[in-house]
């Protein structure tokens, strides 16, 4: 129960701190920002709301994937989510690393590729709980 508590208290630092990054781009970041409409990313309560509901959905769909469905299914569903979520790390820091992404400040840089992270260690433990948990086998 206490490794619990200490991994969601973890996730919501880190949503706290994405959301921070996120809102808090240099100049020509909040030019972009505005340039091409992305309004849920201008001001601290809307980058807390956009990276809140994002993880919650992830949470929701782990919970769903560990709870609802069967092992083989559940482990297959868990490692492809973790999987993509790792090539979205490798995405969003190379396109941040190159082009007029590069120009937005470290800061803005950092909070974008941290939820593609943020995403991975939720689907990633997943993975990990649901390779490791032994299902009881019926009895015939």
């Amino acid at each position: 129960m206490r490794n619990n508590q200490f991994y969601y208290l973890v996730l919501f630092v880190l949503v706290i701190v994405d959301a921070w990054l996120l809102a808090h781009p240099n100049l020509i970041g909040q030019i972009s920002i505005f340039w091409y409409d992305h309004d849920y990313l201008e001001t601290l309560p809307k980058a807390m709301a956009t990276v809140a509901v994002t993880v919650l959905v992830a949470l929701l769909l782990s919970f769903l994937i560990s709870r609802a469905l069967s092992g083989t299914l559940a482990a297959v569903l868990a490692v492809t989510l973790f999987v993509v979520c790792l090539f979205a790390i490798f995405q969003t820091y190379t396109r941040f690393s190159t082009g007029t992404y590069q120009l937005m400040g470290s800061g803005f840089k950092t909070g974008a590729v941290l939820l593609p992270v943020i995403l991975a260690i939720i689907f990633g433990k997943t993975s990990y709980d649901v390779l490791t948990t032994k299902k009881p086998q019926k009895r015939r």
